[in-house]
């Protein structure tokens, strides 16, 4: 059977052949991503810190346990995961008890369905306001809040970009799963900022 021609099959075949530079080059690929999905998990940086080093090392001491280089990027991060889970369990700062996301979903209408979202306008919002990076640190801050289990489904899918399969690999779950999950994150956020936006307009309007 042929090798699988992958950039992280080969990282992987590199990594566990003992290729010299092979570590160096797994941390330059997987060093921040490892670090943006433990610090969005976490939500402190010295937490994601220790987290992030102990999933690449851990990566490292444990390559006999990867049976197929082609889901290694699926397998680091279900190190990472389950160290972020480890970690938070252990933290001062985890909260004592998680939202839920029907908190963050938008409310049913009288009939049963869901009131549609009508989104704010984006050109209403002053072009520094993009660029000072607020709208980033509300999106962040709305994934941090999420409940867990739908927290990571959105990391891994929209933020570290992990295909649908690669995701149920790392969450050790079903596709299906994964799509449901991610929807309702998905519309979980959309309604958080659809909030803020409408804020930041109103805003705009009332100095005008």
């Amino acid at each position: 059977m042929a090798h699988d021609k992958s950039p992280d099959a080969e990282l992987a075949r590199q990594l566990l052949e003992g290729y010299p530079g092979a570590f160096d080059r797994f941390v330059e690929t997987y060093g921040a991503k490892v670090f943006q999905y433990s610090y969005l998990m976490c939500g402190q940086r010295e937490d994601a810190e220790e987290v992030s080093q102990e999933t690449l090392m851990k990566v490292f001491a444990s390559l006999d346990q990867l049976r197929e280089p082609e889901r290694l990027k699926a397998w680091v991060f279900r190190i990472a995961r389950n160290a972020c889970y480890m970690k938070r369990r252990k933290s001062v700062f985890a909260p004592s008890q998680e939202l839920s996301l029907e908190e963050f979903l938008p409310a049913f209408e009288g009939d049963g369905e869901r009131r549609k979202l009508q989104i704010a306008d984006w050109s209403a919002l002053p072009d520094d306001l993009v660029l000072q990076g607020e709208l980033r640190r509300e999106l962040d801050q709305a994934i941090a809040e999420l409940p867990e289990i739908y927290r990571t489904v959105i990391l891994l899918r929209d933020v570290e970009e992990l295909s649908t399969e690669e995701a149920a690999q790392v969450l050790e779950v079903g596709t299906d799963v994964v799509k449901t999950r991610l929807h309702r994150a998905r519309l979980a956020l959309r309604k958080r900022l659809d909030q803020y936006l409408r804020s930041a307009r109103q805003e705009r309007t009332e100095k005008i």
